[in-house]
């Protein structure tokens, strides 16, 4: 957590109620991100900024666990518990704000699972300690073959990245980082307040522990940019639509030496001509002459790996599934699910005079003796 989490109103910024679902905030961040970013607006400092602020605002309320501190913490600022300290007496201190006990302080700012209290200090995790980078989220759309066997492909991302300048550095190439004399590189100092101590970022270096005597002309010192980036994925065999891939550590970069976020691609796949999926099988439809159904007939069957040799017995009805074993989709363990072939007895609409004729001579002969609907009386 950082101290924009009290100072801004996430929600106000992509313009969303507080009770707004997962999938409003991610279509408001999508229209705000395409108004505002640096390629619609070049030179533009405060479309600039202001996608700055929309990319943060999106990066923690798309995380469940992120948003749920981020809201604990503005609920506390609406509440007026962040309206400063004063002295302690009466077992508690407040300034116009929540009184809280002393004795409530280490529960409420140290146990709250690292959330609140690590905007203070209290936790365990001082603020300017290693802070892991958003992730970032994009989509993928793949043929059914890909999907099916998997790929290796690229795709497109938007967001912050390691400024291509400094590399990250901060500085402006050919100068050099030194670390911060008043805290020593820690990136907090010291405060008394009262009958206690209380750390806080250190306000020459901003928390990071670094000063940076010449910022990088590209990112201002911030070791990131927000650009476009391409990005190879392996798309694993077998993958569904609507997937989710997490890519580890392509997501922004973290901050203070913190670890990167991870990218999120969405997989679209699009639907066969042919072929359709169930679970790990591969179902078609063949089609087969009256002929083939009544006399039986080995029929070429086509798959995703070629064709296949199917035996149709002779007798066979319209619907009849018959199961090629191995013929569908990898699992895991490198096995594979079957092709699923349904038969479908296809009747002709164009006959000639002699195959009218010969049919006529068939039902005369064979068919008046058995009759298909005879289950159907009442």
């Amino acid at each position: 957590m950082n101290r924009d989490w009290v100072e801004k109103d996430f929600y106000k910024v992509l313009g969303v109620s507080k009770t707004a679902s997962a999938d409003e905030i991610k279509k408001a961040y999508r229209k705000l991100a395409q108004k505002y970013h640096p390629d619609a607006n070049p030179g533009d400092k405060a479309a600039e900024d202001k996608f700055k602020d929309i990319s943060e605002a999106n990066a923690t309320l798309s995380n469940k666990e992120q948003r749920e501190e981020y809201d604990q913490v503005r609920q506390m600022v609406d509440s007026g518990g962040f309206r400063g300290f004063g002295a302690p007496g009466g077992g508690g201190f407040g300034g116009g704000g929540q009184r809280i006990r002393m004795e409530d302080l280490s529960d409420l700012l140290g146990g709250a699972g690292g959330g609140l209290g690590d905007l203070f200090g209290f936790g365990g995790r001082a603020q300017s300690g290693p802070q892991r980078g958003a992730d970032l989220a994009t989509e993928l759309h793949l043929s059914f073959e890909d999907a099916i066997a998997g790929a290796t492909t690229s795709v497109g991302v938007q967001g912050e990245a390691s400024c291509r300048t400094c590399r990250g550095s901060g500085a402006e190439p050919g100068t050099s980082v030194e670390t911060c004399r008043v805290c020593g590189g820690s990136g907090m100092t010291a405060q008394s307040q009262g009958f206690f101590s209380m750390t806080q970022p250190c306000q020459n270096c901003a928390g990071s522990g670094r000063v940076v005597q010449q910022p990088c002309h590209t990112c201002g010192g911030r070791g990131t940019e927000m650009r476009s980036r391409t990005l190879n994925v392996k798309i694993p065999a077998g993958v569904r639509d609507g997937a989710t891939i997490r890519l580890k550590g392509k997501g922004s970069p973290g901050r203070n030496g913190g670890p990167a976020g991870d990218l999120l691609v969405k997989t679209h796949v699009a639907t066969h001509p042919i072929f359709k999926r169930r679970g790990d099988d591969i179902t078609v439809k063949l089609p087969v002459t009256f002929t083939e159904a009544a006399l039986g007939a080995e029929i070429a069957v086509p798959t995703l790996d070629g064709a296949v040799r199917l035996k149709v017995p002779a007798g066979t009805k319209s619907g009849k599934t018959f199961r090629v074993r191995g013929r569908g989709v990898i699992r895991p363990r490198g096995r594979k699910g079957d092709l699923l072939a349904t038969v479908e007895v296809v009747v002709p609409t164009k006959l000639s005079r002699d195959a009218k004729k010969a049919l006529q001579n068939f039902h005369d002969q064979f068919e008046t003796d058995e009759n298909p609907r005879a289950h159907l009386k009442v």
